[in-house]
C-alpha cells in the first residue's frame, strides 16, 4: 500500500494518549445542553450538517470538532451577556461523531460501515457492531490503518483467531479515524 510508513507490522500499540480519548462532537450528534437554573434556556438540540447548534439566546455556535465542555464553555461565554454567572453542561446523548471520530470496516465484514469511535474500543467491539465476517473472509489477512497526522501505519489483523477460534490474544484497541480493511479469501 503506498503512503504507509513502515509496512505491515503485528499488533497497534494500545492507545493511552488521553487527547485520543477525548469525544468530540460531529454533526448528527444529539446534544443535551443544560443551564442551571434556568431551565427555559435548557434544550435538546441536533448538530446541523455544517457543525452547528442553535438554543434560546445562543444562535448558530460552532460545536462539532469541540469537546462536551469545550461547547460548554463557548455557551458559557455568550450567554453571559444576559445571565450572571452562567453554568452550562452538554451531555451527549445519541452519537453520531466528527468524520475523524469513526472507525470505518471495508471489504468482508457482515455488514461493512462506518461507526463511531467510543473511549475503550477494542477490534471485538467494532467486529460485533459489522455482523462479524462473511464466509469468504480472510480474517487473518485483515488489516488496520491507522492515520497520525500525515503519518500513516498499518498492522496485521488475526480476524479468524479472534472470532472463529475465540483466542482473545488477538483483540487490541482502535483508535479514531482507522480504517480495518478485511480481504477476501482466495479459495
Amino acid at each position: 500500500m503506498s503512503g504507509c510508513s513502515g509496512g505491515l507490522t503485528n499488533a497497534p500499540k494500545n492507545i493511552t494518549s488521553k487527547k485520543a480519548l477525548q469525544y468530540h462532537i460531529g454533526p448528527g450528534d444529539q446534544l443535551e445542553i443544560f443551564v442551571w437554573r434556568n431551565n427555559e434556556l435548557s434544550v435538546e438540540v441536533p448538530v446541523r450538517p455544517d457543525g452547528r447548534i442553535s438554543t434560546p439566546l445562543v444562535e448558530d455556535i460552532q460545536a462539532a470538532g469541540k469537546t462536551p465542555s469545550q461547547l460548554a464553555r463557548s455557551m458559557e461565554k455568550v450567554l453571559s451577556k444576559y445571565i450572571r454567572s452562567p453554568v452550562v453542561t452538554v451531555i451527549v446523548k445519541s452519537f453520531a461523531g466528527e468524520y475523524g471520530q469513526l472507525v470505518r470496516v471495508i471489504g468482508e465484514a457482515g455488514a461493512p460501515k462506518s461507526i463511531p469511535y467510543r473511549s475503550g474500543m477494542t477490534l471485538l467491539d467494532v467486529m460485533i457492531a459489522v455482523g462479524g465476517l462473511t464466509d469468504s473472509a480472510a480474517g487473518n489477512r485483515a488489516a488496520i490503518i491507522r492515520r497520525a497526522g500525515k503519518n500513516e501505519s498499518q498492522f496485521s489483523l488475526r480476524l479468524d483467531d479472534l472470532i472463529r477460534d475465540g483466542d482473545i490474544s488477538a483483540n487490541v484497541q482502535v483508535a479514531p479515524g482507522d480504517t480495518i480493511i478485511i480481504p477476501e479469501s482466495w479459495l
